[in-house]
């Protein structure tokens, strides 16, 4: 069954829809520790497409889409299950924010 925060949660790993959780799911702290992973998630890809031009970003950009897509299929996936899962290196970057 699906409940309004996994809903919620799920939104987190959905590219821009992370800023969804951000605002409206402040009071659930599963929703908001999947919607700091998400957005550094988010960041992470909006820094690689802003890398791609210079000489070394073509690189970059595809190691970084490949590793946001699997770290969002695991965070998708962890929500399902009602887990926690700490994605490796983004949850040490989520503590932060």
């Amino acid at each position: 069954m699906i409940t309004r925060e996994k809903l919620m949660a799920g939104l987190s790993y959905l590219g821009v829809l992370c800023f969804v959780p951000l605002m409206f799911g402040r009071g659930d702290p599963f929703t908001h520790f999947h919607s700091r992973q998400g957005l550094v998630l988010w960041i992470w890809g909006v820094v690689a497409l802003f890398l791609f031009p210079l000489p070394l970003g073509r690189v970059f950009f595809s190691f970084s889409s490949t590793a946001i897509l699997v770290f969002s299929v695991v965070g998708l996936v962890s929500v399902a299950l009602g887990r926690t899962w700490r994605l490796p290196l983004v949850y040490e970057l989520a503590k932060k924010l």
